[in-house]
């Protein structure tokens, strides 16, 4: 197979597809939408076989632990697929709505009316909910996607694409809206990358070095971010239950994640015999802890962190710790070694609560909450296609009014400029 005309023909289908999303309303994209999610509850059984037939392939591979937790799907994860499905068929259809026509100085009316981006190529690695969260989001968005998964799990997301594929035809929706790359020709990706005619958005989820090659290789526009380097800041006098229950769930309820931390700061009058038992009970579960000097001095068996480990996306078994002075050096320490992804201060203090709030400049930053929360499904988007630590157009977990953009809508009765 060549693998440019086989791109190209994914490209011209994306393309042709795109045009007749305007001729979908919302009772037929939601209709499409049930659809998907009625052949996924019936064929749910299918879809565990094909993905353990993924998983039985990784297993006889060098991978980790995270990698492979990422890329297994259970009756509770595909469960979570079909609430994801609920939830976007009832968020109401933000397309071709207009703001309120304002009259201009000079006589024309305007206003601006909400569109789709286009058509979005979704590069991603392991994860293959990202296969129906991204068709239903695009759907229901308006635009038509190209899904770029990765080889290991492409028995799993061929099975899918194809239940969507038919819930595509039986709504009477083009069924080019979603399509699959299932080459494995490591070249497919580049190729894709390159189709700027064709390809209004990229949007990665992965791993660093997937995300730092597309990076250098599109000519794409890209939503996207690079490390999930999260942090937890126990300030001094923080309810110590909210404090212990916050770090744990921040870090062990599911390692490989974005949204799980990878620093722990508490500040040097929070009482070490609480930051003791935090310490304890994250070792108990199986974290390796990595300390700066004054960390030692509360918990002697930890490691002695790096300068290194303050970058680090563990994406694992793994926390480092430090002890700051207060909530300006927990605020400087996230601005030079966070990723703008997610940050959470622990505290009673209304004054530390605002400065961080306005300091810290994450995608999210969250007020005695665990960073755990920062997800798409959680804020009430149905799912998310990714989270965006950029700065333009999107940032936070992208659903459905990410997915949109703005166009002027200029009226007159034959205005002309003079």
């Amino acid at each position: 197979m060549n693998i440019v005309n086989f791109i190209d023909k994914i490209c011209d289908n994306a393309t042709g597809s795109r045009l007749d999303s305007g001729l979908y309303d919302s009772v037929i994209k939601n209709k499409a939408l049930k659809y998907i999610h009625d052949l996924i509850k019936k064929n749910k059984s299918s879809i565990l076989k094909n993905n353990q037939l993924d998983v039985n392939r990784a297993l006889k591979k060098n991978i980790s632990g995270s990698f492979l937790d990422r890329m297994t799907l259970n009756e509770r994860r595909v469960d979570d697929m079909l609430k994801g499905i609920r939830q976007i068929i009832k968020i109401s259809d933000p397309l071709y709505k207009t703001s309120k026509r304002i009259k201009q100085s000079n006589g024309i009316y305007l206003s601006q009316m909400r569109v789709p981006l286009g058509t979005i190529a979704m590069i991603y690695e392991s994860r293959p909910n990202v296969t129906i969260d991204a068709a239903c989001l695009c759907l229901k968005s308006g635009n038509s996607v190209i899904l770029k998964g990765g080889s290991d799990t492409l028995s799993t997301n061929k099975y899918l694409v194809k239940l969507i594929k038919t819930a595509l035809e039986k709504s009477g929706m083009n069924k080019n809206l979603v399509q699959l790359i299932d080459s494995t020709d490591r070249s497919a990706t580049r190729v894709l990358l390159k189709k700027s005619n064709h390809i209004d958005v990229v949007i990665p989820r992965g791993g660093k070095n997937l995300i730092e090659m597309i990076m250098r290789e599109s000519s794409v526009p890209m939503i996207k971010h690079l490390d999930g380097n999260c942090h937890v800041f126990i300030d001094k006098g923080a309810d110590d239950k909210i404090a212990h229950s916050v770090a744990m769930n921040s870090k062990t309820q599911r390692l490989g994640v974005c949204n799980a931390i990878e620093t722990l700061l508490i500040h040097k009058n929070y009482p070490s015999m609480k930051a003791l038992r935090i310490l304890r009970d994250l070792d108990d579960s199986g974290i390796e802890i990595r300390g700066c000097k004054n960390t030692k001095k509360i918990f002697p068996m930890c490691i002695k962190a790096s300068e290194s480990d303050w970058f680090e996306e563990y994406l694992g078994p793994i926390l480092a710790v430090k002890i700051v002075k207060d909530v300006d050096e927990a605020i400087a320490h996230i601005s030079k070694f966070g990723s703008m992804h997610t940050d959470a201060i622990i505290s009673k203090n209304k004054k530390s609560i605002e400065k961080f709030c306005k300091q810290v400049d994450s995608s999210s930053v969250m007020v005695n909450t665990s960073t755990r929360f920062a997800d798409g499904f959680e804020y009430g988007l149905g799912a998310e296609i990714g989270i965006s630590t950029d700065k333009l157009h999107a940032r936070g977990p992208v659903g459905l009014l990410g997915l949109t953009n703005l166009k002027y809508i200029v009226t007159s009765s034959g205005k002309i400029k003079k």
